[in-house]
C-alpha cells in the first residue's frame, strides 16, 4: 500500500493550487483515498500559497500532513519553510530556475527541475507548474498520466478548454532537463 504526501508550494500566480487540485482529481479518478488542503498567504497573486494533498490506497485518517514524502518548491522562500518538513529519504522537487541554493540535508532524493525555463521554451512560462508534475509522476508514478490529462480537463472546465493542449504538452516537457542530486550538496 503506497501514500504519498505531498507539500506543493510557491509565489501566488504560479499554478500552486492547480498543481495539487489535478493530483488530487487524478487520485480520485483512479479511486484512490485523497485530501486537498489549500493555503494562501496574505496576496493570492504574489504572495506565498501551498496546498497538501496525500493520495492513499487505504483510509487516510488525518488531512494534515506534517512530514511529508514529496515536496515541490517553485520558489526559494518555500525550500527554506519546508525543506524541514520532508521525511527522511524524501524527495524535493526544486524549481531550478528560481532557485539557486542547494538543499541542506543530505538524507534527501533532490530532483532539479529547470521548470520555468522549461515552459518558456514551449510558450508559455505560466506553465511550470505543469512541467513540474510531469516531473514528479514520471519518476514517482503517483498516478497514471491519463488520469492526469482527465484531471486537467475537468479542473479547467469549460470556459478554460484553450488552456487544456499547452498544459498537456508541459505534462511531457519535463524532458527536457532534470538532475537528480542524492542527499543535496
Amino acid at each position: 500500500m503506497t501514500t504519498h504526501k505531498m507539500y506543493f508550494s510557491g509565489f501566488g500566480g504560479q499554478g500552486i493550487m492547480l498543481l495539487g487540485q489535478v493530483v488530487a482529481y487524478a487520485g480520485m479518478l483512479e479511486g484512490k483515498e485523497v485530501t486537498f488542503l489549500p493555503s494562501y498567504g496574505p496576496e493570492m497573486r504574489g504572495g506565498t500559497a501551498n496546498c497538501t494533498v496525500i493520495l492513499s490506497e487505504e483510509p487516510i485518517s488525518c488531512p494534515i500532513v506534517d512530514k511529508a514524502s514529496i515536496l515541490v518548491a517553485m520558489n526559494l522562500p518555500s525550500l527554506l519553510k519546508f525543506e524541514n518538513q520532508v521525511v527522511a529519504g524524501g524527495h524535493i522537487f526544486i524549481n531550478s530556475s528560481m532557485i539557486k541554493q542547494k538543499v541542506k540535508r543530505h538524507d534527501l532524493m533532490v530532483h532539479e527541475v529547470d521548470a520555468t525555463e522549461i515552459a518558456k521554451s514551449i510558450g508559455n512560462e505560466r506553465t511550470a507548474n505543469m512541467v513540474m508534475l510531469g516531473s514528479i509522476n514520471n519518476l514517482l508514478g503517483i498516478v497514471q498520466k491519463e488520469s492526469l490529462e482527465t484531471a486537467l480537463a475537468k479542473v479547467f472546465g469549460e470556459s478554460k478548454t484553450r488552456l487544456i493542449d499547452i498544459n498537456k504538452h508541459a505534462l511531457a516537457a519535463w524532458k527536457k532537463q532534470i538532475s537528480l542530486i542524492r542527499g543535496g550538496n
